[in-house]
């Protein structure tokens, strides 16, 4: 059933003509987010974003919250358990070579994951597990990346090039789906490519075999928030059932390389175990689940925005943890990539609240 206004037409709040599908509830409500009409009793209409749980939703108080600003910053959470790992990372390299920690984190979370969700698995669609594997293999080219592209250039390019993403992500959406992002949002990205130029590069961007690598790793990455923002839209794919998926083709994929050219083997000290149990079920294990299941109700650039916070938190971590220090650009440019987090969530005003941001 559809709701006409007086003109006869089903109508967006801005005026423009909408198929929308219509849903029975028990009460008259306004016509759209905004009120621009009335609907008939027991009908409201249902705008595409309002279901994907962007538009606000309206608390008793005058109080709004949106599934999007949740969801975002349950990524934000995400961004700082991997902003974590590189310290425990440092701690378990220590007695474990890098395929040997990759497969051993992975494998980890994946038994805790299958544990908890196996009828989840047991009832996995073959969309969930196709679209699990191609996310798992794009991820282990993200790790392989990051992994030896730092090994062979410095730690400032290998930080600026592999969150290179923030920008490569909305230029393969603008390229491959027609997605211009909003002003807004694209003053965001400017400031926070800015920032993360201050905030990790020294001297200056130097190329080498490593940069090209890094560049592999932000490319990869994009391409991955691309694809779980194309897989979590379809009804069919569970998006729990399919980030377990995903880490198992991970940690599988890592511990075939391990065998072939890695040392294979498990922790020996107590200090090592806790570090990479912590790196399995926090910085895989969650925050794989919560990018997969949260990533549905907010912008793959957006998302992009977020990770890049990864190098902020990383250096706050190693400042109260390591006693690492920042130069004074680095401090700025940390402080310009917050304001480009707080410019991406600042909404404008209520009727432009469905707007692409």
């Amino acid at each position: 059933m559809k709701i006409a206004r007086k003109d006869g037409e089903v109508r967006r709040p801005d005026g423009r003509p909408d198929l929308a599908v219509c849903i029975n509830v028990s009460k008259r409500e306004p016509f759209g987010p905004a009120g621009g009409g009335k609907t008939r009793a027991g009908t409201r209409r249902l705008f595409p974003r309002e279901r994907r749980g962007i538009l606000p939703l309206r608390r008793k108080g005058g109080r709004e919250m949106t599934k999007q600003r949740r969801a975002e910053l349950l990524l934000v959470l995400a961004t700082a358990f991997w902003s974590i790992s590189y310290l425990f990372t440092r701690v378990c390299l220590a007695e474990l070579d890098a395929l040997t920690l990759n497969a051993f984190r992975f494998l980890s979370a994946f038994a805790a994951l299958g544990a908890i969700y196996r009828k989840r698995l047991r009832a996995a669609t073959r969309e969930t597990l196709k679209w699990g594997a191609v996310v798992g293999v794009m991820l282990v080219l993200v790790y392989l990346g990051a992994t030896y592209g730092v090994m062979y250039t410095s730690l400032s390019n290998a930080g600026f090039i592999c969150c290179l993403a923030v920008v490569i992500t909305p230029l393969i959406e603008l390229i491959a789906f027609r997605r211009r992002p909003g002003k807004r949002l694209a003053a965001a990205l400017t400031i926070c490519t800015v920032g993360l130029a201050l905030l990790t590069l020294g001297d200056g961007l130097h190329l080498a075999v490593g940069d090209l690598l890094c560049l592999l790793c932000a490319l990869c990455y994009a391409v991955d928030i691309i694809l779980t923002d194309v897989a979590v839209a379809k009804p069919e794919v569970d998006p729990v059932g399919m980030s377990v998926v995903e880490i198992g083709v991970t940690g599988a994929i890592f511990l075939a390389l391990s065998l072939a050219f890695g040392q294979p083997q498990l922790p020996q000290s107590p200090k090592v175990w806790g570090a990479a149990l912590f790196l399995a079920v926090f910085c895989s294990g969650v925050s794989f689940v919560i990018q997969t299941t949260q990533q549905k109700y907010t912008k793959p650039a957006r998302v992009a925005l977020i990770f890049t916070l990864e190098p902020v938190f990383s250096a706050a971590v190693a400042y109260f943890l390591a006693d690492e220090r920042l130069r004074p650009t680095g401090y700025c440019g940390a402080a310009l990539m917050l304001l480009s987090l707080v410019l991406a969530q600042a909404g404008p005003g209520k009727e432009k609240r469905n707007d692409d941001l």
